[in-house]
């Protein structure tokens, strides 16, 4: 490890990459779940975003395979990853405030996540050069 690389800011790139992956199988796992069991999901109350549960299905299942690719980018340093990082994390932000109706508690604890890799990228990216 050089010099100007603190312990710090390798940790937080890392558990950003890390949960980056993790939140984009996630996302998948659950537009999948969606697409081939449409009445697993209920929605309790009538929201502004009603989409078809098919529709979710797909954007959960293409937005976690570009938030989980743009994970393992994160992990070669580029800027452009984090660049990338950034903005599929605030997609997925907002796409699981969309998903509130649906899975509440689920969709608040992404949105957490999602923030802190948002912190973490921005934070912290700069430090990490390959």
């Amino acid at each position: 490890m050089s010099e100007n690389r603190s312990e710090v800011a390798v940790g937080a790139i890392v558990f950003a990459g890390t949960m980056m992956v993790v939140i984009g199988v996630l996302h998948a796992i659950q537009g999948l779940v969606a697409l081939f069991n449409d009445t697993f999901y209920v929605v309790g109350e009538e929201w502004v975003f009603s989409f078809d549960v098919t529709t979710w299905g797909w954007i959960h299942l293409l937005l976690g395979i570009l938030v989980a690719f743009a994970g393992f980018a994160v992990f070669r340093g580029a800027v452009w990853a984090r660049t990338i990082g950034v903005l599929v994390a605030g997609a997925s932000a907002i796409v699981n405030f969309a998903w509130l109706p649906y899975y509440p508690v689920w969709g608040l604890v992404i949105i957490a996540i999602d923030v802190l890799v948002i912190w973490a990228l921005t934070a912290h990216g700069r430090d990490v050069v390959p």
